[in-house]
């Protein structure tokens, strides 16, 4: 489950654009990946050393950079200062509770996102916060771990399949924010089927289990909604831009990554709206289940009580040669059975007229 009040502390009181990586640490090692290509040839490889990267921002050629892993500080300190990065910037890389935004920095675009990724050992969704640097050649993007949704991209770029060899940095940045939002759909649709699973459970026997991932089952749906309705705007800006790192050609594909974002949060409030129905009707059948309960047990008592009426009356004990009008039944042969005819007798018109209420 995601957390949603992260500690922030260490930042507080400190002049901004201090650099300090506020978040959980998720690779044990910071990765560096350079794809660099442009339509006749693709270069790829890992670099030990930041300063790997530096010859590739004079290049014609379209260059992608990732980084995998946000602890090191010096590695970000160190690219900001070779792309004329503004510190404020690299104080949002570093702090991973940021919302999705853009930021239009004249000779660079900067685009926070958060990406999903379906745990399957786990069976759960985790959420990683991914920045995106646009410029008039390179792509840079950070990442909290290894491990994304872009090996789709990578594969297109070594194949030359698509535009992506075709086009610029514009295109490589909404191919990248095409592939986060395409995601969404897998993992909606794993939520759909818990959704599934819970219904039936919940129509079937509902049990405070139940009820608890019902309420894990909001949670999620509050953080997932929290993190992708902030894209819509997000990827409108990127439309109406008049930065010239956004090509014109580009505009047509962003309007459809925009649909799919629209498509997502109809879905995400469709959820929410089934979430809260099943909570209602999880309450519901709770409170028919003990009704059904209190109703069973009424009846009992109900049916006892004249019985206890008369095995009371006949428990007093009166000595009947005491006086004639002291229980002369005691004396009786038949008294014993006759008790038990009279009790049965009243139960069992008690059951009848029950039924004929259907109380029963």
């Amino acid at each position: 489950m995601p957390e949603f009040f992260k500690r922030q502390h260490k930042a507080a009181g400190l002049p901004p654009g201090t650099l300090i990586h506020i978040g959980e640490k998720k690779a044990e090692k910071v990765k560096i990946t350079i794809i660099d290509y442009n339509e006749e040839k693709v270069e790829e490889k890992v670099v030990k050393k930041i300063d790997e990267c530096y010859p590739y921002c004079e290049k014609p050629t379209v260059t992608w950079i990732n980084i995998d892993g946000l602890h090191e500080v010096d590695i970000i300190e160190k690219i900001g200062a070779q792309f004329n990065l503004h510190p404020l910037l690299l104080e949002d890389i570093l702090n991973t509770d940021q919302r999705p935004k853009i930021e239009d920095f004249d000779h660079y675009i900067f685009i926070i996102l958060k990406m999903l990724l379906h745990e399957t050992k786990l069976n759960e969704t985790q959420f990683e916060q991914v920045s995106i640097i646009i410029g008039p050649n390179y792509v840079i993007t950070f990442q909290e771990r290894a491990g994304d949704v872009f090996e789709s991209v990578r594969a297109r770029i070594r194949a030359g399949r698509g535009r992506v060899r075709k086009m610029g940095a514009d295109y490589l940045a909404y191919a990248l924010i095409d592939a986060i939002v395409d995601n969404y759909f897998v993992i909606l649709e794993n939520i759909g089927e818990k959704l599934e699973g819970m219904e039936i459970d919940l129509m079937k026997d509902p049990t405070p289990q139940t009820l608890q991932k019902i309420h894990k089952m909001k949670r999620d749906m509050i953080f997932l909604r929290k993190s992708i309705w902030p894209l819509r705007e997000v990827v409108s800006s990127m439309q109406r831009t008049e930065s010239e790192l956004i090509r014109e050609g580009t505009e047509i594909f962003l309007r459809d990554v925009y649909d799919h974002t629209i498509q997502v949060i109809d879905t995400i409030e469709t959820y929410r709206d089934m979430l809260s129905g099943m909570l209602d009707l999880y309450l519901s059948m709770v409170s028919n289940k003990m009704n059904e309960v209190m109703k069973v047990l009424t009846i009992i008592a109900t049916i006892f009580i004249p019985l206890t009426f008369i095995a009371g009356i006949y428990g007093m004990n009166f000595d009947p040669d005491a006086s004639p009008l002291n229980m002369p039944e005691l004396g009786w042969y038949w008294g014993y059975m006759a008790a038990w005819v009279a009790m049965t007798v009243v139960a069992i018109l008690m059951v009848i007229y029950f039924k004929n209420k259907k109380w029963l």
